[in-house]
């Protein structure tokens, strides 16, 4: 024997083995540098955060096109770094972008009728997963694509359904493994969380179709979008500003969960048997708009480490997966304003740093060894909380008078 590394896996990993396993770590990957997807990140940069991820624990990534050669050279990655250590395990959550007719163009989109290019981005995805299958667990059809407030390109739930039909054939039909989950990733209120006029025949007729739930829940945005739970209540202006700061984000988790509950309960009113995992939630560090100092004050590194690390726990100790928002900071989010919160929602930024949520790790000797794009792993702010906690600011107090959302 030469040298004693672990013996690769000899059984067949499928979605049902990882999805809701505490031990096998979910994220939304997104590897782009610069700040425009017209410089796709390499193979050899895709395999330099693949070795990040690993080390975090970090097992399900979750894409969100197959159009951009991002996706493929991900897939070409980690194909590599099996090869290299048999040992290694990466699995993906394929997202297949869709649209409505005119989308992302000067004309007027039609939300009653569907992109014709969105049979292109199932036809890529079902060729991906062909090739990959050993990777790919589960395929996402669409992102955020139902939900009313997309107003750029969001669709009728008829066009969702009608594509994880079409998945859903091909499996039956051997085409695709018989074990690949099928789902599609929306907004909670997209799942019948909250407002009841989502509650179509069709989102059942989904419902039913689909493998599994994936839901996104963003207290962060509601912390300007819906503030009564952010807001400090008069019961605590005696606290100190880490305390207000720390009961805001209780009430934050608290925010999730319900959400999390609501679409819990409708989905099993409809099919019982269906699983719900949370496919997007996350928590920007920087934000020069509605939830920067002097909007809702939500963003910094204490407040988002602290949600990190509050719906990890909760989700490993529910068993619900969390593909959090996301792994690396992404420029290209809001290219035009690089303090604008699109732009800093990763757990490391582009500097190589990591952010609060994950100083520890640093501090534990994680990434020993491992650079991004040359830059070793390091802690922001050097690793000086109190320098980080000058950034930090409490939520406006429920005595303020503006609060509200304009």
């Amino acid at each position: 024997m030469i040298g004693c590394s672990q013996e690769p896996k000899t059984t067949k990993i499928t979605a049902s083995d990882i999805l809701g396993n505490p031990e096998y770590l979910a994220i939304s990957y997104g590897g782009f540098r610069e700040n425009t997807r017209d410089v796709v990140p390499s193979v050899e940069q895709i395999k330099e955060d693949m070795k990040i991820l690993a080390t975090m624990n970090v097992k399900i990534l979750r894409t969100y096109n197959v159009h951009l050669d991002e996706v493929s050279n991900l897939l070409k990655a980690i194909s590599e770094l099996k090869k290299e250590d048999p040992t290694f395990e990466m699995y993906v959550m394929l997202g297949a972008w869709i649209d409505c007719k005119n989308s992302w163009t000067e004309l007027e989109p039609d939300h009653n009728l569907e992109s014709e290019r969105n049979a292109v981005e199932i036809a890529r995805a079902v060729e991906l997963t062909k090739k990959y299958a050993d990777i790919i667990k589960v395929i996402a059809v669409g992102n955020e694509a139902m939900i009313r407030w997309a107003t750029s390109y969001y669709v009728q739930p008829n066009v969702i359904l009608k594509w994880v039909n079409h998945l859903q054939e091909i499996k039956k039909k051997g085409e695709l493994p018989a074990d690949l989950w099928i789902t599609s990733s929306d907004d909670f209120a997209s799942w019948g969380g909250g407002d009841t006029s989502y509650r179509t025949k069709d989102l059942e007729q989904l419902i039913k179709a689909v493998d599994y739930v994936s839901m996104h829940t963003y207290p962060m945005h509601n912390s300007y979008y819906n503030p009564e739970f952010w807001v400090v209540p008069n019961t605590e202006n005696n606290f100190t500003d880490t305390e207000k700061v720390d009961a805001a984000m209780l009430r934050a988790l608290e925010f999730a969960k319900n959400q999390y509950q609501e679409v819990s309960s409708y989905v099993k009113s409809i099919d019982s048997t269906k699983t719900i995992h949370i496919g997007e939630s996350g928590w920007t560090t920087i934000s020069d708009g509605h939830y920067g100092e002097k909007s809702s004050r939500a963003a910094d590194e204490y407040k988002a480490g602290t949600y990190y690390k509050l719906m990890r726990e909760w989700t490993n100790k529910e068993k619900i997966s969390l593909f959090y928002f996301e792994a690396f900071d992404e420029q290209w989010k809001d290219a035009k304003n690089p303090v604008g919160s699109e732009n800093h929602f990763g757990l490391i930024n582009l500097k190589g740093e990591a952010k609060f949520a994950i100083w520890e790790m640093v501090d534990a000797g994680a990434f020993d060894g491992l650079t991004r794009d040359g830059m070793q792993i390091t802690k922001t702010y050097n690793g000086d909380k109190n320098a980080l906690m000058q950034d930090v600011f409490t939520p406006p107090l429920a005595s303020e008078k503006d609060v509200s959302p304009k």
